[in-house]
Protein backbone atom coordinates (compact mmCIF):
# COMPACT_ATOMS: atom_id res chain seq x y z
CA UNK A 1 0.00 0.00 0.00
CA UNK A 2 1.79 3.24 -1.32
CA UNK A 3 1.52 6.05 0.89
CA UNK A 4 -0.33 9.13 0.24
CA UNK A 5 1.70 12.18 1.64
CA UNK A 6 -1.86 14.00 1.38
CA UNK A 7 -3.16 12.09 4.09
CA UNK A 8 -1.01 13.91 6.18
CA UNK A 9 -3.04 17.52 6.12
CA UNK A 10 -6.27 16.09 5.90
CA UNK A 11 -5.60 13.61 9.64
CA UNK A 12 -4.27 16.95 11.35
CA UNK A 13 -6.86 18.72 10.13
CA UNK A 14 -9.10 16.24 11.68
CA UNK A 15 -7.55 15.93 14.83
CA UNK A 16 -7.96 19.39 15.28
CA UNK A 17 -11.27 19.38 14.47
CA UNK A 18 -11.91 17.15 17.19
CA UNK A 19 -9.71 18.91 19.90
CA UNK A 20 -11.88 22.45 18.31
CA UNK A 21 -15.29 20.28 19.25
CA UNK A 22 -13.91 19.55 22.86
CA UNK A 23 -12.17 22.55 24.22
CA UNK A 24 -13.52 25.39 25.57
CA UNK A 25 -10.94 27.50 23.96
CA UNK A 26 -10.86 26.71 19.86
CA UNK A 27 -7.65 28.87 19.91
CA UNK A 28 -6.18 26.88 22.52
CA UNK A 29 -6.81 23.62 20.89
CA UNK A 30 -5.78 24.04 17.18
CA UNK A 31 -2.31 25.77 18.92
CA UNK A 32 -1.87 22.25 20.64
CA UNK A 33 -2.35 19.98 17.46
CA UNK A 34 0.14 21.96 15.84
CA UNK A 35 2.77 22.85 19.10
CA UNK A 36 3.12 19.36 20.88
CA UNK A 37 3.19 17.11 18.06
CA UNK A 38 5.49 19.15 16.51
CA UNK A 39 8.15 21.21 18.31
CA UNK A 40 7.02 20.19 21.95
CA UNK A 41 7.40 16.37 21.39
CA UNK A 42 10.83 16.57 19.63
CA UNK A 43 11.90 18.91 23.03
CA UNK A 44 10.40 15.92 25.52
CA UNK A 45 12.02 13.21 23.51
CA UNK A 46 15.59 14.86 23.88
CA UNK A 47 14.91 16.17 27.47
CA UNK A 48 13.96 12.21 28.18
CA UNK A 49 17.04 10.97 26.36
CA UNK A 50 19.14 13.63 28.51
CA UNK A 51 17.35 12.57 31.80
CA UNK A 52 18.32 8.86 31.41
CA UNK A 53 21.10 8.77 29.45
CA UNK A 54 23.69 7.77 31.85
CA UNK A 55 21.66 4.63 33.32
CA UNK A 56 20.69 3.65 29.47
CA UNK A 57 24.59 3.51 28.91
CA UNK A 58 25.22 1.26 31.75
CA UNK A 59 22.73 -1.51 31.41
CA UNK A 60 23.26 -1.36 27.66
CA UNK A 61 26.60 -2.13 28.04
CA UNK A 62 26.00 -5.54 30.51
CA UNK A 63 23.69 -6.07 28.18
CA UNK A 64 25.51 -6.61 25.25
CA UNK A 65 28.32 -8.48 26.78
CA UNK A 66 25.44 -10.71 27.75
CA UNK A 67 24.63 -10.94 24.07
CA UNK A 68 28.21 -11.42 23.09
CA UNK A 69 28.72 -14.18 24.69
CA UNK A 70 27.90 -16.20 21.72
CA UNK A 71 30.51 -14.47 19.46
CA UNK A 72 28.69 -12.43 17.47
CA UNK A 73 27.41 -8.43 17.79
CA UNK A 74 25.21 -7.30 20.33
CA UNK A 75 23.42 -5.31 17.98
CA UNK A 76 20.73 -5.97 14.97
CA UNK A 77 20.03 -3.08 12.62
CA UNK A 78 16.50 -3.62 10.73
CA UNK A 79 14.52 -1.24 8.27
CA UNK A 80 11.36 0.10 9.56
CA UNK A 81 8.80 2.24 8.32
CA UNK A 82 8.81 5.76 9.66
CA UNK A 83 6.81 8.98 9.80
CA UNK A 84 5.69 9.86 6.21
CA UNK A 85 6.66 6.13 4.86
CA UNK A 86 10.48 7.14 4.96
CA UNK A 87 12.46 3.79 5.72
CA UNK A 88 15.32 4.24 8.77
CA UNK A 89 17.82 1.99 10.11
CA UNK A 90 16.39 0.64 13.74
CA UNK A 91 18.55 -0.17 16.11
CA UNK A 92 18.05 -3.34 19.02
CA UNK A 93 19.96 -5.83 21.32
CA UNK A 94 20.17 -9.01 19.85
CA UNK A 95 17.75 -11.29 20.80
CA UNK A 96 17.68 -14.09 17.88
CA UNK A 97 20.39 -16.50 16.79
CA UNK A 98 22.43 -14.69 13.98
CA UNK A 99 20.64 -17.14 11.19
CA UNK A 100 17.07 -15.95 12.50
CA UNK A 101 15.50 -15.93 9.27
CA UNK A 102 16.61 -19.06 7.93
CA UNK A 103 14.98 -20.90 11.11
CA UNK A 104 11.95 -18.92 10.51
CA UNK A 105 11.47 -20.02 7.15
CA UNK A 106 11.45 -23.61 8.02
CA UNK A 107 9.88 -23.26 11.31
CA UNK A 108 7.13 -21.72 9.12
CA UNK A 109 7.35 -24.68 6.86
CA UNK A 110 6.99 -27.72 9.44
CA UNK A 111 4.41 -26.11 11.72
CA UNK A 112 1.03 -24.67 10.10
CA UNK A 113 -0.82 -23.58 13.40
CA UNK A 114 2.57 -21.41 13.81
CA UNK A 115 2.26 -20.49 10.17
CA UNK A 116 -1.38 -19.60 11.06
CA UNK A 117 -0.39 -17.45 13.95
CA UNK A 118 2.28 -15.54 12.47
CA UNK A 119 -0.10 -14.35 9.83
CA UNK A 120 -2.40 -13.11 12.13
CA UNK A 121 -0.27 -11.36 14.37
CA UNK A 122 3.07 -11.03 13.22
CA UNK A 123 4.24 -12.20 16.03
CA UNK A 124 5.11 -15.83 17.72
CA UNK A 125 4.65 -16.63 21.57
CA UNK A 126 6.94 -19.19 21.23
CA UNK A 127 9.84 -18.06 18.63
CA UNK A 128 12.37 -20.27 17.85
CA UNK A 129 14.96 -17.88 16.94
CA UNK A 130 15.11 -16.42 20.37
CA UNK A 131 18.23 -16.86 22.24
CA UNK A 132 17.82 -17.77 26.28
CA UNK A 133 19.35 -13.96 26.60
CA UNK A 134 17.08 -12.93 24.32
CA UNK A 135 13.85 -14.13 26.24
CA UNK A 136 15.14 -12.14 29.08
CA UNK A 137 15.55 -9.30 26.87
CA UNK A 138 12.29 -9.44 25.57
CA UNK A 139 10.22 -9.76 28.77
CA UNK A 140 11.96 -7.03 29.83
CA UNK A 141 11.63 -4.89 26.73
CA UNK A 142 15.27 -4.20 27.14
CA UNK A 143 16.25 -5.18 24.03
CA UNK A 144 14.34 -1.71 22.68
CA UNK A 145 17.39 0.21 24.64
CA UNK A 146 19.64 1.17 21.63
CA UNK A 147 16.43 2.56 19.85
CA UNK A 148 17.46 5.65 22.24
CA UNK A 149 19.54 6.58 19.71
CA UNK A 150 16.99 6.70 17.15
CA UNK A 151 15.14 8.87 19.19
CA UNK A 152 18.29 11.28 19.14
CA UNK A 153 18.49 11.01 15.47
CA UNK A 154 15.19 11.85 15.14
CA UNK A 155 13.96 8.70 13.10
CA UNK A 156 12.24 8.06 16.41
CA UNK A 157 9.97 9.35 19.05
CA UNK A 158 9.81 7.93 22.99
CA UNK A 159 6.20 7.73 22.66
CA UNK A 160 4.49 6.40 19.52
CA UNK A 161 3.53 3.39 17.72
CA UNK A 162 5.22 0.38 17.28
CA UNK A 163 7.88 0.50 14.33
CA UNK A 164 6.66 -1.12 11.35
CA UNK A 165 8.69 -3.29 9.20
CA UNK A 166 8.61 -2.66 5.47
CA UNK A 167 6.59 -5.79 4.09
CA UNK A 168 3.86 -5.12 6.93
CA UNK A 169 2.74 -1.91 4.91
CA UNK A 170 0.05 -3.75 2.93
CA UNK A 171 -1.01 -5.43 6.13
CA UNK A 172 -1.56 -2.41 7.91
CA UNK A 173 -5.19 -0.99 7.66
CA UNK A 174 -4.47 2.36 9.41
CA UNK A 175 -3.41 5.77 8.24
CA UNK A 176 -2.04 7.79 11.14
CA UNK A 177 0.83 5.42 11.84
CA UNK A 178 2.58 7.47 9.10
CA UNK A 179 1.75 10.75 10.58
CA UNK A 180 4.10 10.20 13.60
CA UNK A 181 7.53 8.91 14.45
CA UNK A 182 7.36 5.46 15.61
CA UNK A 183 7.99 4.80 19.53
CA UNK A 184 10.05 3.03 22.10
CA UNK A 185 7.63 2.97 23.28
CA UNK A 186 3.17 3.27 22.90
CA UNK A 187 -0.27 2.45 23.71
CA UNK A 188 0.05 -0.16 22.17
CA UNK A 189 3.34 -1.86 23.39
CA UNK A 190 1.77 -0.85 27.08
CA UNK A 191 -1.82 -2.13 26.71
CA UNK A 192 -2.33 -5.30 24.57
CA UNK A 193 0.59 -6.19 22.44
CA UNK A 194 0.50 -9.95 23.82
CA UNK A 195 -3.52 -10.10 23.39
CA UNK A 196 -4.06 -8.35 20.19
CA UNK A 197 -3.41 -9.25 16.42
CA UNK A 198 -1.54 -6.85 13.84
CA UNK A 199 -4.72 -5.33 12.47
CA UNK A 200 -5.80 -4.01 15.77
CA UNK A 201 -2.41 -1.86 16.74
CA UNK A 202 -4.27 0.53 13.86
CA UNK A 203 -6.67 0.71 16.67
CA UNK A 204 -4.58 1.39 18.89
CA UNK A 205 -2.62 4.20 16.71
CA UNK A 206 -5.57 6.04 15.69
CA UNK A 207 -6.78 6.20 19.42
CA UNK A 208 -3.32 8.10 20.53
CA UNK A 209 -2.85 10.32 17.62
CA UNK A 210 -6.43 12.03 18.14
CA UNK A 211 -5.17 11.89 21.93
CA UNK A 212 -1.52 12.81 21.44
CA UNK A 213 -0.39 15.58 24.05
CA UNK A 214 2.43 15.96 26.66
CA UNK A 215 -0.08 14.40 29.45
CA UNK A 216 -0.54 11.27 27.03
CA UNK A 217 2.92 10.40 27.00
CA UNK A 218 3.58 11.15 30.46
CA UNK A 219 0.92 8.74 31.28
CA UNK A 220 2.48 6.20 28.35
CA UNK A 221 5.70 6.62 30.07
CA UNK A 222 4.83 5.86 33.54
CA UNK A 223 2.60 2.81 32.50
CA UNK A 224 5.94 1.73 30.46
CA UNK A 225 7.88 1.12 33.74
CA UNK A 226 5.34 -1.11 34.76
CA UNK A 227 4.72 -3.45 31.69
CA UNK A 228 9.38 -3.75 32.64
CA UNK A 229 8.75 -4.71 35.86
CA UNK A 230 6.11 -7.11 34.95
CA UNK A 231 7.96 -8.65 32.32
CA UNK A 232 5.41 -9.41 30.18
CA UNK A 233 6.93 -8.93 26.47
CA UNK A 234 7.85 -11.99 24.44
Amino acid sequence: MAYDMGVYSDAVRARAARNVLTSASPLLASERVVLYPGLGKRLFDLAFVALIAVPVLLVLGILALMVATDGHSPFYVQKRLGRHGKVFRMYKLRSMVPNADQVMTEYLAGNPEARTEWDRDQKLKNDPRVTWVGRLIRKTSLDELPQFFNVLKGDMSVVGPRPMMCNQQDLYPGTEYYEMRPGITGAWQTSARNESSFEQRAEYDRDYFYKLSLLTDLKIVLRTFGVVVRATGH
